[in-house]
């Protein structure tokens, strides 16, 4: 019989470990495979939550992340230490997902030692190396390097045919969210005491219309954050409203907004939620107000309209299906946007009925079958 090919996943936050776990179930499935998976703790907390529902054990954790650490710093230590799993592991290949520094990372180390990568939702791009930042740079370091580029969507399939990458290398999937939000629903409804952590909220918030919001862009520290807390004040002080914000740990959003809404009584800032509750918070809401990449994924897929608080988007299929906006950071024009959709029930239901441009929940066995062909087995 011929030797299964090693797969080596490597990741480190939270988005990443969302979008690979389907990927991961999927190849460990398939006896034509053996994964090994390395997480770098980018995210610590958030990462083990979905380590944890998903029920993966990573083989290697590097535990890497440091307070207040540098962009370089933390550059150096991931290439270095994955570069160590990987003289290791010798894997046939390494699987990177998305534009975290773990994935270029991740990439490059591989490239070092001439081994194919792999880029699970390869090809978005905003124009723009400084939105998001620093993560239009690392996808594009990684494009440079992958041997298969697995695009969630033929925008980005037709970006990376336009850096010249080989059509044969470019496989549209979908995004590999969307398998992962199907799949966690599902556990919900068998097991609700898996998101029943929001239900003193739910019961305190009864009959009023809930807004979810995430924020944690890096180019929004500072002034953006101050105006984004803001625009979720004035927008709490309708009476009609609530606000759900789980708040990212960064001290940079944290500090700001605990400043800014502390105390109000339409706004429950919790702590980080794992996959399941998070999940639920989608459910909810009538709208969900983010800077998040993956939002803009997932919200479409349970028909809630989504206000994108920055300039660009890598994710433009969303704007043109008309499931998202680009709203900025500009307090006033969040505002108005939020009272709009609160207040014009057509205009709320044209982004809610939008289709949901990203996938259909089938993604990670494409992306296994494209391997299995690329390996020959």
């Amino acid at each position: 019989m011929t030797k299964p090919a090693k797969i080596l996943i490597v990741f480190g936050t939270r988005p990443e470990a969302i979008k690979l776990f389907p990927v991961i179930k999927a190849l460990e499935a398939d006896p034509r495979f053996v994964s090994v998976v390395c997480v770098s703790a980018q995210h610590r907390q958030m990462l083990d939550q979905v380590l944890q529902i998903a029920g993966i054990v990573p083989d290697h954790d590097l535990d890497l992340m440091r307070p207040d650490q540098t962009l370089d710093g933390l550059t150096a230590a991931l290439l270095t230490e994955l570069g160590k799993v990987m003289d290791a592991e010798q894997p046939d290949r390494v699987m990177v997902q998305g534009d975290t520094a773990t994935a270029m990372a991740g990439a490059l180390a591989a490239y070092y030692r001439k081994v194919p990568v792999d880029h699970v939702e390869a090809g978005l791009r905003s124009g723009n190396i400084y939105h998001p930042w620093p993560e239009e740079v690392n996808r594009k370091i990684i494009g440079a390097i992958a041997s298969l580029h697995f695009a969630p969507t033929g925008v980005s399939e037709a970006a990376l045919l336009a850096e010249n990458v080989p059509a044969a290398r470019v496989d549209v999937t979908g995004n590999t969210v969307i398998d992962a939000l199907h799949w966690v629903t599902a556990r919900i409804a068998a097991q609700p005491e898996l998101a029943a952590g929001l239900a003193e909220l739910e019961a305190r918030f009864a009959g009023k219309r809930i807004i979810g919001v995430t924020s944690h862009r890096r180019e929004n520290f500072g002034g953006g954050m101050e105006a984004i807390a803001a625009a979720i004040r004035q927008i709490a002080a309708r009476p009609d409203v609530a606000v759900i914000f789980p708040v990212h740990l960064n001290p940079n959003v944290r500090a700001v907004m605990h400043r800014a809404l502390g105390g109000l009584g339409n706004v429950a800032l919790i702590e980080p939620l794992d996959y399941p509750h998070f999940a639920r918070l989608l459910a909810i809401a009538e709208i969900m107000l983010t800077d998040s990449g993956g939002v803009q994924e997932e919200a479409p897929a349970l028909g809630k309209p989504v206000l994108v608080m920055r300039e660009t988007t890598e994710r433009p299929e969303g704007v043109t299906a008309g499931t998202a906006k680009l709203v900025g950071t500009q307090t006033a024009t969040i505002v108005t946007e939020i009272f709009t959709l609160l207040d014009d029930k057509a205009a709320y239901e044209n982004m809610a009925r939008a289709h949901n441009p990203f996938g259909d929940g089938h993604a990670a066995q494409r992306i296994v079958e494209r391997l299995g062909n690329e390996i020959g087995r």
